[in-house]
């Protein structure tokens, strides 16, 4: 038994490209497909709105970009401001040990002075 002849099979068509979503969940109020984005490639500009709260976003995009990349820099855009607020919210980290854990020179000084 041998194998069949490639020109016995029928051409094989293009493979369906699935597209890529335009609706997404909005990060705010978590209502599903609420935030629409819109690409201005000839601007360079890309526009996410969220129909139920009215959350806006917008950021420059190329000739490759898509909708999925203007909402993941509102993503990152979002957990940045989140991080800057709880560093700020925070303050400035204790430290672990003492400031004066270190001897100076001048220290050396001060203690023959007091001898």
């Amino acid at each position: 038994m041998g194998k069949r002849k490639k020109s016995s099979r029928g051409p094989q068509g293009p493979r369906k490209k699935d597209p890529l979503p335009t609706k997404f969940t909005c990060l705010f109020c978590n209502h599903e497909e609420a935030v629409t984005v819109l690409l201005d490639k000839k601007g360079g500009v890309g526009q996410l709105d969220c129909s139920v709260c009215g959350q806006t976003f917008q950021c420059a995009i190329n000739y490759l970009s898509a909708a999925v990349d203007v909402y993941g820099e509102w993503v990152d855009a979002a957990d940045m401001v989140a991080k800057e607020a709880d560093s700020r919210q925070d303050g400035p980290e204790p430290t672990s040990r003492a400031i004066r854990s270190r001897r100076t020179p001048e220290d050396d000084v001060d203690a023959d002075d007091e001898e």
